[in-house]
């Protein structure tokens, strides 16, 4: 009887042994995905800090292109206005040689 009871013990504790490894284990991935999302947490951090100044100078340039293309539009409609003078002027004061 006592033989078998130390065969017993002895799978138990071999068991035991397995099962204490398993959860080292599972506790040394845990703490691995654990630091992983750490760092997929910051990268996604950084990415959306970056996209927020990206949108704020991107906004900075479109107010830019704006202001500029008005002033095209300005400087547009007055040499537009110059050259229908100049050809008032001309039409009413012909060149001649």
């Amino acid at each position: 009887m006592g033989a078998v009871k130390d065969g017993e013990e002895m799978m138990l504790k071999k068991r035991n042994e397995e099962l204490e490894e398993a959860l080292k284990e599972s506790k040394q991935r845990e703490e691995k995905m654990k630091s992983e999302l750490r760092r997929a947490w910051e990268r996604l951090r950084v990415a959306e800090e970056a996209e927020e100044r990206l949108c704020s100078q991107l906004g900075e340039l479109e107010a830019e292109a704006v202001n500029h293309a008005r002033d095209c539009h300005v400087r547009i409609l007055s040499l537009m206005n110059e050259l229908s003078q100049a050809h008032n002027h001309l039409r009413l004061h012909p060149v001649t040689y």
